[in-house]
C-alpha cells in the first residue's frame, strides 16, 4: 500500500512510544529522550511572552528572537519559515508554498493566506501524459513539469505587510545570519539526504550544495549556504516581489525550462513550461477560513484548494453525533469511519474553487454530516465507499451504487509552524516543497530547491465514470491536504496545531483534536500518541505502536477494522506526521508542544520560561 508510506522524516529509533492503554504517552525516555534532546531540543515549553513550535531548534530560536524584539506572531512565523529554508531545505524554502491561518487578537477574527503554488499558464490536462499514458510518478517528480510557481515568498510579504509589526527585511535577518553561519548536519538531515539522494545527484547545483563527491555530507559537518543568504538579502533589499520579477524570476524560469542536469545521472529529466510571465502574474489569495463548531469550540481551518479544513470539518460534524468520551474502541471505530466517508467526499468534490464547483457549504453542514453518519454501523464499511450528495436538500440516509475513489497523495514532505505572541495573535502555518528535496533542482546561484507541487494533480482521471476535480490546468492550484488549524473557546484562542505528512496531515490533525478535546489528553500527549487513519481504503494505516495496543485488537475483533503498518525503505518511512502546536493558558501563559521522537524531535520554546 504505497499510498500510506508518508515519508514524514521520522527516526525509527524510539518508534515504540511509551504508551499506556488509554493512548496517553509520557515523556520520552532512554534512546527516545536522547533523540529529542539532540542539539538542545525540547518537546514542551511553558511560559509567558509568546511561544514558537517547529521541527528545528535554530528556526524556533529565530522566531523567539523576533518576539523578543517587538515582533508579533506573524513576524515570528516568517522568521521561522525563512530559517527553515536554511536548516530544513528539503522541506521548506523560497521555492515552495503553503497555507497560513492567523488569529488577529485586536479584530477577534481568523484570516487565511493561500500561498499554494500554481500551474504555469501553459498547463493542460495532459501535463503528465505521454502517448496517452500517465508518466510514472517518480519520473514526473524530478522534471521541470513538476514545478509550480512558488507562493512562499509572496505569502511572507503579504502576511508581514498586512498583519506584522516589523519590516519584511527585519524578519529575514535571522535566516540570513543562519545561512551565512551554517548549521551542523544531524542524523535526520542525513537520512533526508539519503531519501533524496538520486534526485540531488541528478542536478549540478544540488550536488555542489548538498553533497560531497556525490554522497551525503558527514554527520557533524557544517553546511553553509551563502547563495541563499544572498537571495534573502536581495529580498530584504528589494522586497518580496523580487522573486517574481527581474534576475531571480529569470533564474527560476531558466532552471525549470533547462534543468541543470548532471551528465552522469541515469534519470530522465524533462524540461518544464514555466515562463517569467507566470512568476510575474502570481499573487496569493485570502479566502475565508473553514469553520465548524465542535464540543463548544470553534475550529478554523484552510478552505479549498486545501482539503484539510473541509475534510476535518466534515469528520468533526459526523463525530459530533457520538459520545466520544466513553468506550475508547468504539470512539476510535467512529473516528476511522468518519474519515472513510469524509475522504470519499474529499476525493470527489475538493479542488481549486476557481476551476471547479466545490460544495463547501454542504460539506461543512451538520445536516449533511448526519446523512453520512447514518451510514456508519458497528462494522467497518467496505471501502472505497461512495461519495455523498452535499447539495441540499439532503436525502435522509441515502444509499448509492456510485463508486468511490481512493486517490494516492504524493505530498510527502512538509513542515508546520505555530507561533503566538503576548498580544494574543496566533499563527498556524503549514508549508512545503512537496517531496523531500522537491524536484531535486537547486536554482544555480540562489541556494534553494524548487518544488514538485504539480505532481499533486491527478495525472489522469481517477475513474471514467466520475468527474475528476483535480486535473491540471493553466493557473490552477492542485488539491492539498495541508491543514493548519486554530481552535477558539469562548471566542478566544484555545490551541493551534498542524503537521506534515501528505494526506495523513488530515488524519493526524483530526486525531490530535480528538485526543485533546474528547479523550482529555494534554496537547503534548495528544501530539505524541500513536497514530492511525484511513483514506477510504479497505485497511487503515497505523504506526506499529498503535497496532501493538490492546484497543487495536479490539477494533479488529469487535468492529472488523484492519490495519496496515506504515513502513518503507528508510527509517523516515516508519511513522506518521510530525506535529507542532501551542495551547494558550490562563494568565497570559503559553504551552508549546512538538514531537518528542518523530522526525528527530521538534523544538518548542517560549519567550520567558520563568
Amino acid at each position: 500500500m504505497s499510498h500510506v508510506r508518508r515519508r514524514t522524516s521520522l527516526l525509527a529509533a524510539g518508534a515504540a512510544l511509551a504508551v499506556a492503554g488509554s493512548l496517553a504517552v509520557g515523556p520520552p525516555t532512554g534512546a527516545s529522550a536522547a533523540v529529542a534532546a539532540h542539539r538542545g531540543k525540547q518537546a514542551v515549553a511553558t511560559g509567558r511572552g509568546g511561544a514558537v513550535s517547529s521541527v528545528d531548534l535554530d528556526a524556533s530560536r529565530a522566531g523567539i528572537a523576533v518576539l523578543r524584539h517587538g515582533g508579533n506572531a506573524i513576524d515570528s512565523a516568517v522568521a521561522v519559515a525563512s530559517t527553515l529554508g536554511v536548516t530544513e531545505p528539503f522541506v521548506a524554502g523560497p521555492g515552495g508554498g503553503g497555507f497560513m491561518v492567523i488569529y488577529l487578537a485586536r479584530q477577534h477574527r481568523v484570516v487565511t493566506i493561500d500561498g499554494r503554488e500554481t500551474c504555469p499558464s501553459r498547463c493542460t490536462q495532459d501535463l503528465f501524459l505521454e502517448n496517452g499514458q500517465p508518466l510514472p510518478f517518480e519520473e514526473a517528480r524530478h522534471s521541470g513539469l513538476a514545478v509550480g510557481v512558488p507562493g512562499m515568498v509572496d505569502t511572507w510579504g503579504r502576511a508581514v505587510h498586512r498583519y506584522g509589526r516589523r519590516s519584511f527585511a527585519a524578519d529575514l535577518q535571522p535566516a540570513i545570519r543562519r545561512a551565512q553561519k551554517g548549521f551542523r548536519i544531524d542524523r535526520t538531515f542525513r537520512e533526508e539526504t539519503q531519501e533524496s539522494l538520486a534526485d540531488l545527484q541528478a542536478f549540478t547545483a544540488s550536488r555542489h550544495l548538498f553533497l560531497r563527491h556525490g554522497n551525503p555530507l558527514p554527520l557533524g559537518s557544517r553546511l553553509r549556504n551563502p547563495d541563499l543568504a544572498r537571495t534573502y538579502r536581495l529580498l530584504a533589499t528589494h522586497g518580496p516581489r523580487y522573486l517574481y520579477s527581474g534576475p531571480l524570476a529569470r533564474a527560476i524560469a531558466q532552471t525549470v525550462q533547462h534543468p541543470p542536469t548532471w551528465k552522469g545521472t541515469p534519470l530522465t529529466v524533462r524540461p518544464g513550461i514555466m515562463r517569467r510571465r507566470d512568476l510575474k502574474a502570481y499573487h496569493v489569495e485570502q479566502p475565508a477560513p473553514t469553520h465548524v463548531r465542535y464540543r463548544g469550540r470553534d475550529v478554523y481551518g484552510m478552505a479549498p484548494p486545501s482539503s484539510g479544513g473541509s475534510t476535518t470539518g466534515e469528520a468533526l460534524n459526523i463525530l459530533s453525533g457520538y459520545d466520544m468520551s466513553g468506550d475508547r474502541a468504539l470512539a476510535l471505530h467512529h473516528y476511522l469511519e468518519s474519515l472513510r466517508y469524509s475522504f470519499a467526499d474529499r476525493n470527489r468534490y475538493v479542488g481549486d474553487p476557481d476551476y471547479v464547483d466545490v460544495p463547501l457549504h454542504g460539506l461543512l453542514d451538520p445536516a449533511y454530516a448526519a446523512t453520512r453518519r447514518c451510514l456508519i454501523t458497528d462494522q467497518a464499511a467496505s471501502s472505497p465507499v461512495a461519495p455523498g450528495n452535499p447539495y441540499p436538500p439532503y436525502a435522509a440516509c441515502p444509499t448509492s451504487a456510485a463508486a468511490g475513489t481512493t486517490t494516492p497523495d504524493h505530498e510527502q514532505s512538509t513542515n508546520n509552524i505555530v507561533t503566538a505572541d503576548r498580544w494574543g495573535n496566533v499563527v498556524a502555518y503549514t508549508n512545503t516543497i512537496e517531496h523531500f528535496a522537491g524536484t531535486g533542482m537547486t536554482v544555480p546561484g540562489y541556494g534553494f530547491l524548487l518544488n514538485n507541487e504539480m505532481t499533486d494533480f491527478d495525472f489522469a482521471p481517477s475513474s471514467p465514470d466520475v468527474p475528476d476535480v483535480n486535473l491540471p490546468a493553466g493557473g490552477k492550484i492542485p488539491r492539498s491536504s495541508m491543514n493548519p488549524t486554530i481552535v477558539l473557546r469562548h471566542g478566544r484562542p484555545d490551541f493551534a496545531v498542524g503537521s506534515p505528512g501528505g494526506a495523513t496531515i488530515i488524519t493526524t490533525v483530526l486525531q490530535i483534536l480528538l485526543n485533546h478535546i474528547d479523550f482529555g489528553m494534554s496537547l503534548e500527549k495528544a501530539i505524541a500518541a500513536p497514530r492511525v487513519g484511513n483514506f477510504n481504503t479497505p485497511t487503515s494505516f497505523a504506526e506499529q505502536a498503535f497496532v501493538d495496543l490492546p484497543v487495536a485488537q479490539t477494533l479488529e475483533s469487535r468492529y472488523g477494522q484492519q490495519f496496515s503498518v506504515v513502513s518503507g525503505i528508510t527509517p523516515l518511512d516508519s511513522e506518521i506526521g510530525a506535529a507542532t502546536g501551542i495551547r494558550l493558558l490562563p494568565h497570559h501563559r503559553f504551552r508549546a508542544a512538538a514531537e518528542p521522537v518523530r522526525r528527530g524531535g521538534g523544538s518548542a520554546l517560549v519567550v520567558d520560561p520563568g
